[in-house]
This record gives C-alpha cells, sequence and structure tokens, in this order.
C-alpha cells in the first residue's frame, strides 16, 4: 500500500490484515506470545494504579486493559500500539468520577467512543500533526503535574476525606495536612521510589516498577505486621457481585456486561439516565475523545519511527471508538494506545497486534489468578510509581530544551499551555494553544512580507528608469494578515508617483484578502493618475486574479510576464514621451 492510501485509509482490523497478508507464521506467533507475556505483566501493576488515579476501584482499569486491549488491537490500525488506561486521562477522568461516579465515567466513554469514530470516518486522522510541538509538551507537562500533586495525599499517608475541585484548592489543602504525615507511608512510597530510580542500573530486562512494587509491598507486610497503619488495596476498596456476594479488594472475577448508566454513582446510588446528563457529560466526552486521539496517533507516529512501518491514522481513531464504545459495558474506563507500554511491546518482540490481544489475556489470567495478592499492595507503593509515571510522562528534558532554544512565540505556547492545563482543563490548554500558537506563526510568517525598493539595483534593473517611476519587489506571501500593510505602504506613494511597477516572482500566494488590498491599491492609482505595471506572478496569485475578473485598465493596470518585459515596455513609454515633449 502506497504512503498516500495510508494516509485517509479506513478498514476495520487494517493493522492485523496487514499483517496476515504479509504473512503470519509460527515463527512471528512465538514472538508476539514472549512480547504480550512481557507486557501484561508490566500492565497489570499500571492499570490497577490508573484507575485508582482515576478515581474509581482498581479492577475497572485491569478491565480496561483486558476489553479495550483486546478490541483495539483486533480492529485499529497500529500494529505495534497496546491499549488501556493511561496517565494523560487522569487529569479528565477524576473530576468526572468525582461527580458522577462509575456510571457517569462509563457514559462519557462511550460518548467519546462514538466521536472518534466520528473523526475517523470523516477522515480526521491526520490533523494531528498539525498540533504543534510546544502544545504537546505543554499539556503533557500540565497533566504531569496534576496526577503527581494527586500522588502526594497516598505518599504521605494524609489522612483527606475530600479533594477540592480545583488544583490551587488541591495545593492547600494538601499543605494543611502535611503535618500528619504517616512515617510507615512514607517511608514505603520512599522505598518503591528508590527501587525504582536504582534498578535500571542494574542493566535487566524486568521493568523497574514491578520489582519495586514488590519490594515495597513486602516492607508494608512487615510494618503492618509490627502494628503500623496502612492503607492497602485491600483495606480501601471493597466489591459487591451481581449475586449479592462481598470482598474487599479485587474481585478474582471476570469482567461481566452491564449497562455503564447502571453501575454506581457518585455515592453508590444509580444514576437517573436522562438527555441532560448525557448533555453534561458532553464537555468531558470531547476531552476525552480528543486526548484519545492525539495519544494514540502520536503513539503510532513514535513507533512507526521505531519499525519503519506505517499506521493507519482513520483506521486506529476507528478501532480507538469501537474499544471505548464496548469496554463500558464491561466496567472499563476510557482507553488509548499507550506509549511506554507499546515501545515495550515492540522492544520485546512483537511482530503484529496479537502480541496485544496476548497483553489482554494475560492480564486477564492475574485478575483471576492473583487478585488476592495484589490486594496487598500498599497504596503508598501505587503513588510512587504514578510520581514515576508523572515524571516520564512530562518529558521534562525536552520540555526545557525548548524553553532554552526555542523562539520566543514558542516558549510562550508552552507556558500558556502548561499553565491552562494545570489550573483549569486539558480543553481549554488545548484550544486556546493552538489558536495562540497559530496567530503567532500567522503573525510571524506576515512579518516576513515586505516590500523593496529595487529602482537603482543594477542586477535586476539594468538601466536608470524614467523619472517619476519606481520598481518595487514584493517577497512573501500576500495574505490577510500582510497584505493591507504591503499595499498601504505602495498607496502613499501614487500621490508623487507617475507610475509603479510591481515584481512579483517572490509572491507565492495571494488570498481573498490580499485581492481587496490589491484592488484599493489600483482604485488608488486610478484616482492619482499613477500607472500601475505588474511583472512576473506566479501561478496562484495569477489564477486569484483570473477568477476575480482583474484586467487590464489602459493607463492604469497592465500585466507582464517578466521583469524585463514591464521595463521594456516602460523605456518604450517614457521615449515616446520625451519625443513629444522633443
Amino acid at each position: 500500500m502506497s504512503d498516500r492510501s495510508h494516509l485517509f485509509s479506513l478498514r476495520l482490523g487494517h493493522a492485523l490484515r496487514e499483517v496476515l497478508a504479509e504473512g503470519y507464521d509460527l515463527n512471528k506467533l512465538s514472538k508476539d506470545l514472549l512480547a504480550g507475556i512481557t507486557v501484561g505483566i508490566i500492565a497489570i501493576p499500571l492499570a490497577m494504579a490508573l484507575a485508582i488515579a482515576s478515581g474509581v476501584a482498581p479492577q475497572y482499569g485491569l478491565y480496561t486493559a483486558i476489553i479495550a486491549g483486546f478490541v483495539i488491537a483486533l480492529t485499529g490500525g497500529a500494529r505495534y500500539s497496546i491499549s488501556g488506561p493511561t496517565a494523560a486521562f487522569v487529569v479528565i477522568l477524576y473530576p468526572v468520577a468525582l461527580k458522577y461516579g462509575l456510571s457517569g465515567l462509563l457514559m462519557a466513554t462511550v460518548l467519546s467512543g462514538f466521536m472518534l469514530l466520528l473523526m475517523a470516518m470523516f477522515r480526521l486522522g491526520r490533523l494531528i500533526e498539525y498540533i504543534p510541538e510546544s502544545v504537546t509538551l505543554g499539556f503533557t507537562a500540565g497533566i504531569a503535574v496534576v496526577i503527581a500533586t494527586l500522588q502526594i495525599k497516598d505518599f504521605f499517608g494524609l489522612a483527606i476525606a475530600d479533594m477540592p475541585e480545583h488544583y490551587a484548592g488541591k495545593v492547600v489543602v494538601l499543605a494543611q495536612h502535611l503535618p500528619q504525615l504517616s512515617l510507615p507511608a512514607l517511608l514505603v512510597a520512599a522505598v518503591t521510589l528508590a527501587v525504582m530510580l536504582l534498578w535500571p542500573k542494574l542493566k535487566t530486562v524486568i521493568p523497574a516498577h514491578l520489582p519495586a512494587l514488590f519490594i515495597g509491598t513486602l516492607l508494608a507486610l512487615l510494618l503492618l505486621n509490627f502494628g503500623a497503619e496502612l492503607d492497602t488495596i485491600g483495606s480501601r476498596f471493597s466489591y459487591t457481585m451481581p449475586d449479592g456476594s462481598s470482598g474487599s479488594g479485587i474481585p478474582p472475577y471476570l469482567p461481566y456486561f452491564d449497562w455503564p448508566w447502571l453501575r454506581p454513582g457518585p455515592d453508590g446510588a444509580v444514576l437517573a439516565f436522562s438527555w441532560q446528563l448525557v448533555k453534561d457529560l458532553l464537555a468531558a466526552a470531547f476531552a476525552m475523545a480528543m486526548l484519545g486521539a492525539i495519544e494514540s496517533l502520536l503513539c503510532a507516529v513514535v513507533l512507526d519511527g521505531m519499525s519503519g512501518r506505517r499506521h493507519s491514522a482513520n483506521s486506529e481513531l476507528f478501532g480507538q471508538g469501537l474499544g471505548n464504545i464496548i469496554t463500558p459495558f464491561f466496567g472499563g474506563i476510557t482507553a488509548t494506545a499507550a506509549l511506554a507500554r507499546s515501545s515495550a511491546n515492540y522492544k520485546a518482540g512483537a511482530q503484529s497486534p496479537v502480541a496485544a490481544i496476548v497483553h489482554a489475556l494475560v492480564v486477564l489470567l492475574g485478575l483471576v489468578l492473583l487478585a488476592q495478592l495484589l490486594s496487598y499492595v500498599p497504596m503508598a507503593a501505587l503513588a510512587a510509581l504514578l510520581l514515576m509515571v508523572a515524571w516520564n510522562m512530562s518529558e521534562a528534558p525536552k520540555a526545557l530544551h525548548l524553553l532554552k532554544t526555542a523562539p520566543r512565540s514558542d516558549i510562550w505556547v508552552f507556558i500558556t499551555c502548561f499553565s491552562l492545563t494545570v489550573l483549569f482543563d486539558m480543553v481549554i490548554a488545548i484550544t486556546t494553544g493552538i489558536l495562540l500558537a497559530a496567530l503567532l506563526f500567522v503573525k510571524e510568517i506576515a512579518e516576513m512580507s515586505k516590500v523593496t525598493d529595487i529602482s537603482n539595483n543594477r542586477k535586476q534593473v539594468e538601466q536608470p528608469i524614467p523619472d517619476g517611476w519606481q520598481v518595487l519587489k514584493i517577497s512573501g506571501p500576500l495574505f490577510f494578515a500582510a497584505a493591507e500593510r504591503i499595499f498601504a505602504d505602495i498607496a502613499r506613494l501614487t500621490g508623487h508617483s507617475r507610475g509603479i511597477v510591481l515584481y512579483m516572482d517572490g509572491v507565492p500566494l495571494l488570498d481573498a484578502g490580499g485581492l481587496a488590498a490589491l484592488n484599493k491599491l489600483i482604485s488608488k492609482c486610478a484616482k492619482n493618475n499613477t500607472e500601475l505595471l505588474i511583472a512576473d506572478l506566479q501561478f496562484q496569485p495569477l489564477k486569484t486574479l483570473a477568477r476575480a475578473g482583474v484586467k487590464p485598465l489602459p493607463g492604469v493596470l497592465s500585466f507582464y510576464p517578466t521583469l524585463r518585459e514591464a521595463l521594456e515596455v516602460l523605456y518604450q513609454q517614457a521615449a515616446a514621451v520625451d519625443e513629444q515633449d522633443g
């Protein structure tokens, strides 16, 4: 398939079908099995931690990795991506879960899935490439700060019943409760974080967070044995199954089908389904869809660079949409492609989406077999894990490099996106960031357009021109932000000029604003009896003038294919005038 067809293709299961068309054998299957098992083991603690950070019980993160991981791999357009809960969604999901409970969060996820399907059907997959790096770095760094802030409570073992909705309020409450920190929780969190920081020095294939959580859990069990008070998954979370049975920690059962609106609301009661509720959730759903599209496609682009393959952007959006529609009916929250897990998948030798399917089955197996053991994991250790996740997703080195080396406009865009993400929300940050980046880009491009007097430049105008005439060269696009200034400057010359030659070989674009400004100049020339000769138009400006019906006006406006021909006519006219005067 050509590069161009990849840009606009949309078909169900594009990545899997492409792999099967190339030929799939036992060797590739064995590599996929190994990669899937590796990533599945990595995903289990991350899925739990991210669900808790999003404001729901840990099993819902596991359900997301299982159902979304399977569905999106089967139907999407990126062969190495691993989908599931991700850290980027925490800042969107947590407020929704706080206000509407699991039920509202699942309904918003379904709505976001339909929005992703619409993006795919309208072939919007490649528009992601038009989001500037300063915007993506700004909001990801902002998300990282918010996630890290949310972990302070469990990292220090602070007894805070309710956290304020806004970031400033969270900081104030955390600062007020910091003197009451729990030393056992701080010890477990610090040891877990230290292991994650030091483990990579051993250069083993085992990801750092697995031994870190294992050591943190052992330390917590030891402290509990000596009478210390520590929050664990088992002590904080409980469950009730449809048959009425209950327990603590994570239910050792398969995800089960239920209508999203029948799941528990914010106070444990079922939400009353209504169109008003759907409308209230639309803003959050749009934020989920936007972030899901950005995260999944950026992940696919990174993997393309690593593998040399090409993903189908619209097919991936379609798969992400289906995954986010189906997953909530089995209790899973919002999902998208996870860059860290996807990179680990590729590095572990994955050959196809089968590896992602195997990863989902491994998480399923872990849910059934390890539920009891997972309930012993301390909340402080998970907080340390999420602090590390937040640091990694912040891309701090890249952000610092941008602040040191980027143009001032990009720095302002980054600071704006970062600040708005932290203080308000991601949708405001991305919208404002893109608009600000676009305006600053337009300003910079407009400033590149200029007019230069080349009347005495003998490289371009070989002979002296007649008195009262000027040869002006315009360089740069003549669009709405630049044309009015350029042609206004030229118009000021018409009061005392016999004529002006406009050399326009450096003008690649003339838009409606530029056309209107040019017509004003022509009218001014006609009023002041100044002749205007336009030379060397490029194709687009010439086409624009032709469509607008701009034609030569005797004694006012004429067009020439080259500057040389325009000057020859000018010299002939001057000679004829001199002959008449003589």
